[in-house]
């Protein structure tokens, strides 16, 4: 069957939803010591979170990039994960989802989340023909993500550092296995309705 264009794939239980991000040691190390986000994690500054593994790779270099050595596996709940979408707008202007250009800017500068649908990665990072949520979150949801949401933090570096070296070496069988299983997040019609363009 034809994977859709939209669609959540996602690491999710009844109660939460794992999502990743990646940030320098300084951020990272704490956030999962901690078990939350240290005082240096700014929570005025929006925060980009991704359901989709292979993304966070592709976007932190599988934890190479500078400032994002540090790859996370945020659990948070299902609950502040379907708010953030309730309350999201599209990052850019689609024509059809919009009644035009100026509601949309109206909506994009109202709303504390944000939604972008970038190409999957595959394990060569490459673009799949279907796309990934990125959640951007801003003001009261980086403060809810933050302060109410997050259940657990993890480090996924070895993880990532892990199949990498499989893609590496052409054994992508053994890094497929090793990969989060993630399935289609089950949400109603309504929550994607705005947010499909």
């Amino acid at each position: 069957m034809e994977e859709p264009q939209h669609r959540i794939r996602a690491a999710h239980s009844e109660s939460t939803i794992t999502v990743y991000q990646a940030y320098s040691p300084e951020i990272g190390l704490p956030a999962v010591r901690d078990g939350r986000f240290p005082a240096a994690w700014k929570r005025d500054r929006m925060t980009w979170i991704k359901p989709s593994f292979l993304w966070m790779m592709y976007r932190c270099g599988w934890g190479a990039k500078e400032g994002q050595e540090t790859v996370l596996a945020v659990e948070i709940t299902r609950d502040g994960f379907e708010w953030a979408l309730r309350n999201a707008c599209l990052s850019s202007y689609v024509r059809g989802i919009h009644p035009d250009h100026a509601t949309w800017q109206r909506q994009l500068k109202r709303a504390p989340t944000r939604v972008q649908w970038d190409p999957e990665r595959d394990l060569h990072l490459q673009p799949m023909p279907y796309r990934a949520l990125q959640l951007g979150l801003a003001g009261e949801a980086a403060r809810r993500y933050a302060d109410e949401w997050t259940i657990a933090i993890r480090d996924v570096t070895p993880l990532a550092h892990e199949i990498h070296g499989l893609v590496r070496a052409g054994d992508l069988n053994s890094a497929a296995g090793l990969l989060p299983q993630e399935r289609p997040y089950p949400v109603g019609d309504d929550l994607l309705a705005h947010l499909c363009g």
